[in-house]
């Protein structure tokens, strides 16, 4: 009988190869192992395949030497079994249309197969179990046939599972029983190839060998499968992201060059924002229905912790991998604007109720704030973010413009280098422009239109003995660009200067309103002297104005405002500079509220204006009356306004009786003489001006001399 057994395997029956004891497997492994592979090689049938397979892996290879595995078992088995595999993968998919209940026979045909398909998977979880009982730590080139056969079937295995829809035509529940096996089956072989890899262990000091090429494709092919598992199985989805962090992470040193990292980020942003959507979907419903359903409650903390999850995998492979990721900034940059585009209270984002919104932003926005810390010192998301080419749709502009205030408010506690490079421009290129964040910060405000007219309400700041109160846009940026100015750098203030006044000159008032908003926060913050140097440099703006337009409206509001802040001291000398008493400083003086003055320079400047205006308005009445002339007629008429506005107490009974009576001169004269019906537009458009402005001043002194 044991002659029997010892007899060739062409001549031994493998039903009865199959029941050898231990013993005898040893002892004739030398003879029947290559017998068996030639078979193998050689057999047309997918039955005989699976039996000398699974013959040869519960029988013959604990018998193995493990440092020749690869040459002696993997390397001749490993690729004809994969072969096998497609074929048998091609078969199914062709015939899987024809599938019917009353075709019994292509029924019986593709449950053949099915089956088949796991007995060659169970074959492979052998070997991987066999490997990890066996070794401790795995060089992973003595076995690297093994992770890349067991990884295309798993991918292969997962690809149809996922398809099953589709490919079987609406007729799955007749194979379902068996597709579901072989799902299982290759999920208990990728978790056990996973506990194998986990076992593989490579030198540091090495640069580049065959195991690093072999892990990085093993890496990447569990990408691969990420992607197809993603909407089958959400636990063992996330598994498989955990691993391949892990084993990017514990292999860094070797294999960190040679990783796809854009792959890696792209699918992990990807991932992100399915479970962020999937979540706020669960929360909006939640809120529709206006009941808290237990079972829907679990499943939207459950995709909540899933959203956690990514962002932390996210956060810990970008701190290690940091310098690769410069083709990656554009996908992160993506993902932030994307996910708060989604999220109140962007005007994009569906209705949640606000405890959904607390649990959101807690377990999950806060966990990708320490994402934008790490790339504030990288240049690239720099580039990427402050971009003078960048384009956003509407429903990005918000969230733009939260990102670059998040960024405003982390960057005081950076290294000056690091404030430097958000806070100045650069041109990196003939067609790469950098913009600097404050330019940024204004122009992303000025286009949330939208936000600012309706408008949504943000979070305040918490401040001493009161809650947080909603605020708005506006007031959002405004306080959080006046704490980063306070925190300015000495060195970037000419940045802050030249971004301020081009924000001011905006086209947008209410752009220029924030500017201008800042603009005071820095004169109140500031010394005396730093704000009457800008009163001045505004003082020259204005008069260097060629005529009305929107700038000098916007310089005059700036310049008013500022004026109230100087100190008595700066403003004797700022009178010294500009002496009202000269019809050339007019300009300056029809912006100023003479309250911001005290009573003896209120009165004197009063008397000068009021004295310079009336005698340009009597030369105007005896000359030539051009068009420049009426035009510094207007000027004339809303300087001696603003007194009227603001000191008429100043001025005497004398001084006022000479406004009333140039000015009654003045309407007779418009009633009599001036030709309203000219085709000039100019000349009609500064005449109505003065008509306005002149009434103005006769309202303003008749209601003080009826008072008196």
């Amino acid at each position: 009988m044991s002659q029997e057994r010892g007899a060739p395997a062409s001549v031994v029956p493998l039903e009865e190869l199959s029941s050898w004891p231990e013993e005898l497997c040893r002892r004739e492994l030398p003879s029947m192992v290559p017998r068996l592979l030639s078979m193998y090689r050689h057999s047309d049938s997918w039955m005989e395949h699976i039996q000398i397979l699974k013959i040869l892996v519960e029988m013959f290879l604990p018998h193995m030497n493990h440092l020749t595995l690869e040459q002696n078992f993997f390397s001749p088995v490993l690729p004809k079994t994969v072969k096998l595999f497609d074929d048998m993968m091609y078969e199914l998919t062709s015939q899987a249309r024809g599938l019917s209940s009353q075709n019994l026979e292509i029924q019986t045909t593709l449950r053949n197969i099915l089956e088949t398909m796991v007995q060659l998977l169970g074959a492979l979880t052998g070997c991987v179990q066999h490997i990890c009982a066996t070794q401790e730590s795995i060089i992973l080139e003595n076995i690297h046939s093994l992770p890349s056969s067991v990884l295309h079937v798993i991918k292969s295995t997962f690809v149809h599972c996922k398809n099953s829809e589709s490919v079987y035509s609406g007729r799955l529940h007749l194979v379902s029983d068996l597709l579901q096996a072989l799902f299982k089956e290759a999920y208990s072989l990728q978790k056990q190839l996973m506990e194998l890899l986990d076992m593989v262990s490579m030198d540091p000091l090495v640069d580049e060998n065959v195991d690093i090429l072999n892990m990085v494709t093993v890496i990447h092919s569990l990408l691969e499968i990420c992607s197809v598992i993603s909407s089958m199985d959400h636990a063992f989805h996330a598994n498989t992201w955990k691993f391949i962090i892990k084993q990017s992470l514990k292999h860094q040193s070797v294999i960190k060059s040679q990783l796809k990292h854009k792959e890696i980020i792209t699918s992990l942003c990807e991932d992100i924002l399915l479970s962020f959507h999937s979540c706020v979907q669960l929360a909006e419903q939640m809120t529709e229905s206006d009941a808290q359903d237990n079972a829907d409650y679990r499943l939207f903390q459950k995709t909540l912790k899933l959203c956690r999850f990514f962002a932390n995998s996210l956060l810990h492979y970008t701190k290690e991998f940091l310098p690769f990721l410069s083709d990656s900034c554009c996908t992160l940059h993506q993902l932030y604007l994307q996910i708060h585009s989604k999220f109140p209270p962007s005007l994009y984002a569906v209705r949640i109720s606000k405890a959904q919104q607390e649990e959101i932003a807690g377990a999950f926005l806060l966990t990708l704030d320490p994402l934008i810390t790490q790339l504030l010192t990288f240049q690239p998301f720099v580039q990427v973010v402050l971009d003078s080419r960048l384009e956003l749709p509407c429903e990005l502009q918000f969230p733009q413009c939260l990102l670059l205030v998040v960024i405003m408010d982390k960057l005081p506690a950076q290294p000056e280098d690091v404030q430097t490079l958000w806070c100045t421009e650069s041109q990196a290129s003939e067609t790469t422009t950098r913009v600097s964040l404050l330019r940024a910060i204004f122009y992303s405000f000025e286009q949330c239109s939208g936000e600012l007219s309706l408008p949504v309400h943000l979070q305040g700041v918490r401040s001493q003995g009161q809650a947080e109160g909603a605020i708005t846009l506006y007031q959002h940026v405004c306080v959080h660009l006046c704490a980063f100015i306070a925190s300015f750098h000495p060195s970037l203030f000419p940045e802050l200067d030249a971004a301020l006044l081009n924000a001011v000159l905006s086209a947008s008032m209410i752009t220029s309103l924030l500017a201008v908003d800042a603009w005071c926060f820095v004169a109140r913050y500031g010394s005396a002297e730093l704000c009457a140097h800008h009163v001045t440099i505004v003082a020259h703006l204005i008069k260097s104005c060629p005529g009305e337009c929107y700038q000098l409206t916007n310089l005059s509001i700036l310049f008013r405002r500022l004026f109230f802040f100087m100190a008595p001291p700066q403003q004797v000398e700022f009178i010294q500079k500009f002496p009202p008493k000269e019809a050339e400083n007019l300009p300056l003086w029809q912006c100023i509220s003479f309250q911001a003055l005290p009573a003896e320079l209120r009165k004197q400047t009063a008397h000068e204006v009021s004295g310079v205006g009336t005698a340009q308005c009597k030369k105007w009445l005896r000359g030539t009356r051009t068009l420049g002339e009426l035009e510094s007629l207007n000027t004339v008429l809303s300087a001696l306004l603003a007194v009227c506005q603001s000191a008429t107490e100043a001025l005497d009974i004398g001084q006022q009786t000479a406004v009333v009576e140039v000015g009654s001169q003045l309407w007779s004269f418009l009633n009599v003489k001036l030709d309203l019906s000219t085709g000039d537009t100019a000349y009609n458009i500064m005449t109505e001006t003065f008509m306005e402005k002149r009434s103005g001043i006769l309202r303003r002194l008749r209601n003080v001399q009826a008072f008196q």
